[in-house]
């Protein structure tokens, strides 16, 4: 059977997948996590805690949504492979040698995103609607509506252009 699967998604996609993401359907998988109407999330992502996203997001291979202290996504976002979206970090927590707790602060991604491959987004930013974020940038700090930023850290480049 996997063999079968295999022949046909390279035929058709020409791509292969790791053997979890022949078997599990990605789109039932979303629908599990209450992911809106028409998401998907390859089974090789990672979801934890409070996780919110909306209808016709993809979701990419290899991604790290931590929704420990709360991640929402938009509807119509592309999530890239390798991406991070991080709600805490345990910098004091470490540094203290366990004196302070993780901190913990909100992401938001609005609608219509792009967040490139390998991009990682830190602890309380917020990406507005209609962004682009680069590969491999490190966001740590919000972007407004309707640009585009990269780098590490992330700069504001432009205004996205959608005619």
């Amino acid at each position: 059977m996997l063999s079968t699967l295999s022949v046909a998604v390279r035929q058709r996609w020409q791509r292969t997948l790791p053997m979890a993401d022949y078997i599990v359907d990605r789109w039932q998988k979303a629908r599990e996590l209450e992911f809106g109407e028409g998401s998907s999330i390859y089974d090789s992502a990672l979801v934890l805690g409070d996780v919110q996203v909306g209808c016709n997001t993809w979701i990419g291979p290899f991604t790290v949504l931590d929704g420990s202290g709360s991640l929402v996504i938009g509807d119509f976002c592309s999530i890239s492979a390798g991406v991070q979206i991080y709600t805490h970090d345990t910098v004091c927590w470490a540094t203290s040698g366990g004196n302070f707790e993780p901190e913990r602060a909100p992401v938001h991604i609005g609608n219509r995103c792009y967040i490139g491959p390998n991009a990682i987004i830190s602890k309380g930013v917020t990406i507005g609607d209609g962004c682009v974020i680069g590969a491999n940038s490190l966001v740590n700090r919000d972007v407004p509506a309707g640009m585009k930023a990269w780098g590490t850290p992330a700069q504001i480049i432009s205004k996205v252009v959608t005619e």
